[in-house]
């Protein structure tokens, strides 16, 4: 049988950090789906298609990695997917809180769905979408906080051009 995990998030934008946990994750799952939740209450950089797009163009030559997106819950997308792990990732203890709330109400909702915690690697830790957006917005160099790709993306989002 194989080992399905669904890493789920808003990507906006993928950064390195996310990347070092797909990575490691397929240490331990045959395929991940990397799947972005369709959040109405979020007002996002990218759409949901350039997530798409932008995502598809990271993993172009990996083919254990699905690209989807989703909206209602997680646990009822990964059993529609077949997945039995739901993959997270953590930066901090100030993570943990929160993280363990969902996982326990995931388990709640589905027994058959487990939470996986990856803790993100030491180099990515303080790294996250938004402060690479903030970043991003004023110009500043983010070329090893996430894939050329995003920092192309970002760079014209905020009308700054692209080496």
């Amino acid at each position: 049988m194989e080992k399905i995990a669904i890493y789920p998030g808003s990507f906006d934008p993928i950064t390195n950090g996310h990347l070092d946990i797909i990575e490691r994750g397929l240490n331990i799952f045959d395929k991940i789906i990397v799947a972005i939740l369709c959040n109405p209450a979020k007002n996002p950089l990218f759409t949901v298609e350039e997530r798409i797009d932008i995502l598809k163009e990271c993993f172009r030559d990996n083919h254990n990695i699905e690209i989807d997106s989703f909206g209602g819950l997680l646990v009822d997308y990964a059993a529609k997917k077949g997945a039995h792990a739901i993959l997270r990732g953590m930066r901090a203890v100030s993570d943990f809180d929160y993280e363990f709330q969902l996982a326990l109400m995931n388990r709640r909702l589905n027994r058959d769905v487990q939470t996986v915690f990856l803790m993100t690697g030491l180099r990515w830790i303080y790294i996250s979408s938004s402060t690479v957006k903030e970043a991003a917005r004023f110009g500043a160099d983010i070329d090893e906080l996430v894939p050329y790709i995003v920092n192309c993306k970002l760079k014209e989002k905020f009308g700054h051009s692209c080496k």
